[in-house]
């Protein structure tokens, strides 16, 4: 039987995993997309985040971090990209 912790891992990292790859596949499929427009959209999560956790469960909340955390990362590849090729 796993423990309330196990899931929340479970959770968090296939989360994190699957909002990461869709980031990746955005990037490479979008010509438009720009590392300001995921910047914007991770303040709209922590706006959301922000909100409190009225209505939100474990399992939201959970995602929630985890698709912030997918997001930082990303962002921060790719400005760290940006600045070697300058």
């Amino acid at each position: 039987m796993e423990s309330t912790s196990d899931w929340r891992e479970i959770k968090y990292q296939e989360t994190f995993e699957a909002e990461f790859q869709w980031l990746e596949h955005r990037r490479a499929k979008d010509p438009s997309c720009t590392v300001e427009d995921i910047e914007a959209t991770l303040r709209n999560l922590f706006l959301l985040q922000g909100d409190g956790h009225d209505g939100r469960g474990d399992v939201q909340e959970t995602s929630l971090s985890a698709s912030i955390a997918a997001y930082e990362l990303f962002i921060s590849n790719w400005r760290a990209e940006m600045e070697r090729r300058e």
